[in-house]
């Protein structure tokens, strides 16, 4: 074997490797994560995370400049901070896609190695940690109080990703916030087939249970309706959140 194997690959080989060390480190970062969770529980998991990733982002930016030779901004790539408002947008709206398509590939394929029932409990697990994790992301981001009350909750549901991707409403009744999911990308995916609403209900139970205790552990979360229930043409789920007075 010659000194350095990547030296023998051609352009398009080493293309997919660069995307391959890319997917190392990403899967390696969540498996650090997961361990930690299972070390040390979920909420010093989500504080280590933050600590790790305020590091290792500048970082990475900063060797990746200095390899790509582009310029930099405060850490982040010059390329990206002068990009037009739209573009950005845009780039922010084809990341969440992404993700959800992230998301609803490890589901089918679980289901098709296994069975729906094992590829359910695999994604409403992942809800337990990946909810309360985006929820205290979105807490940092908008600086939120450690008790962001209701306030707080209904402008960090504005910033998941989900905002991104479906269309939802929020209003607020007296002491509560009600929550409804309007469109939801991946139910009109499935109407269109001519498939039944996918059954979501004990995964949404969890989400916005979680992702609203992050936010402030005050906050009770009652669900109005979720596939399998029958729901209205307006909506597909709905939730109502409040704080016990």
């Amino acid at each position: 074997m010659t000194a350095n194997p990547l030296e023998e690959l051609d352009r398009i080989e080493l293309a997919h490797y660069a995307i391959d060390v890319l997917r190392r480190t990403i899967l390696h970062y969540g498996i650090w994560f997961n361990e930690v969770v299972h070390q040390l529980g979920l909420e010093e998991a989500i504080r280590i995370e933050a600590e790790v990733s305020a590091s290792l982002f500048p970082i990475a930016i900063n060797r990746l400049a200095r390899t790509l030779g582009f310029q930099t901004e405060k850490d982040l790539p010059l390329w990206l901070v002068s990009m037009d408002k739209d573009k950005l947008i845009s780039l922010i709206d084809t990341m969440s896609v992404n993700w959800l398509a992230n998301d609803g590939l490890w589901f089918q394929a679980v289901e098709n190695s296994h069975d729906m029932y094992t590829s359910k409990r695999c994604n409403d697990t992942c809800w337990t940690r990946y909810s309360p994790l985006e929820a205290a992301m979105i807490k940092s981001f908008l600086h939120l109080p450690h008790q962001g009350g209701l306030d707080g909750l209904e402008q960090a549901l504005s910033f998941r990703l989900y905002a991104r991707i479906n269309e939802q409403t929020s209003e607020r009744s007296g002491h509560e916030l009600i929550f409804r999911m309007v469109k939801c990308r991946v139910q009109e995916a499935r109407r269109r087939k001519g498939l039944p609403d996918y059954p979501c209900k004990s995964a949404g139970v969890v989400e916005y249970q979680t992702f609203a205790r992050m936010i402030d552990s005050r906050i009770k979360t009652d669900c109005i309706g979720c596939p399998p229930d029958e729901h209205p043409e307006a909506w597909t789920c709905a939730w109502r959140f409040y704080i016990p007075e």
